[in-house]
């Protein structure tokens, strides 16, 4: 059997006002079409619901005991149906997917779980790093929100560019190639490491030094910053990554970024979600605090 629903609210109505006229006015319908509905509620139910008594309608037995039910079921489904309109985070008990890159996830994560932590102690952090793979785990719904540079996909992703990185190298203090200021000689006179998720051995960099003429030595590509950072610290080779990760290694004092002697565009900071999670309070809730934490880590960076 297909129930209208419609039908409860009526039902509500003839209940608490015990009048089909009454009912009628408080649903802005006229009393031929309220007069009609109760006909179909009493079809549907096998029952008279509104039952004449003198000049009044009075509910039948089952009426009376269906009341507060009704109520209850008009009630909660106009909360349902509603939009989303508050949001108590300190009792939000839900787990958020976050995916990026490992060595942004140590420059948000700590921050991030703190925060989110002392608001809402009920939700858990779960992240994830890059796959090497180009997966459709974002739009099955597997992550709540990815962290990438790229601002344009599926249709029902949506996107939002939230910041511009710029590019730096890393390189030991004790690297011979490595004076005061880095030129194009002394940079590719350097061993380079490339931190790739697909083990390329390539990337923007090699374009920009081949148009001036130049070409650098790439010895090693690994999958994490974290890795280029240990060979980078212990030879003679630079690594190329983005400013606000490089911050991260600035604590180590075997360190110290340079500036770069190529032109290369920004590096932009994207974050990615369902587009069905948009108007969902505290995915937007997160999506706040991640935009923050990812502006202060791009714009909070020191130089060498």
């Amino acid at each position: 059997m297909q129930l209208d629903l419609n039908l409860l609210t009526a039902l509500d109505a003839l209940l608490d006002e015990q009048s089909v006229s009454g009912a009628a006015e408080r649903l802005h319908l006229s009393e031929p079409a309220m007069s009609r509905t109760l006909g179909r509620i009493r079809k549907v139910t096998g029952d008279p619901i509104l039952v004449r008594s003198g000049r009044a309608m009075r509910p039948t037995p089952r009426a009376v005991a269906m009341q507060e039910e009704v109520r209850s079921l008009v009630l909660r489904s106009r909360s349902i149906l509603s939009p989303e309109s508050d949001l108590d985070i300190g009792n939000l008990d839900r787990t958020f997917t976050i995916r990026c890159h490992d060595a942004l996830t140590s420059a948000l994560a700590p921050g991030l779980v703190e925060e989110v932590g002392r608001a809402a102690p009920g939700v858990l952090l779960r992240f994830l790093g890059e796959s090497s793979l180009d997966t459709a785990d974002l739009g099955r719904g597997l992550i709540d929100l990815e962290i990438g540079s790229g601002a344009s996909g599926p249709a029902d992703i949506a996107y939002e560019h939230v910041a511009d990185d710029h590019l730096v190298g890393i390189g030991a203090r004790s690297n011979p190639h490595l004076g005061t200021e880095v030129d194009l000689q002394a940079y590719t006179a350097a061993a380079h490491v490339i931190v790739s998720r697909r083990g390329r051995f390539e990337d923007a960099v090699d374009k920009a030094v081949q148009a001036r003429g130049q070409r650098r030595r790439v010895v090693a590509s690994v999958a994490s910053t974290s890795a280029a950072l240990e060979i980078v610290r212990d030879t003679g080779a630079v690594v190329t990554v983005p400013s606000s990760i490089a911050a991260r290694s600035v604590g180590d004092r075997r360190l110290r970024t340079f500036s770069l002697p190529v032109d290369l565009p920004p590096v932009p900071v994207v974050l990615a979600w369902p587009k069905r999670f948009t108007d969902d309070l505290a995915h937007g809730w997160l999506r706040g605090i991640l935009r923050t934490a990812i502006r202060a880590a791009v714009l909070g960076t020191p130089g060498e």
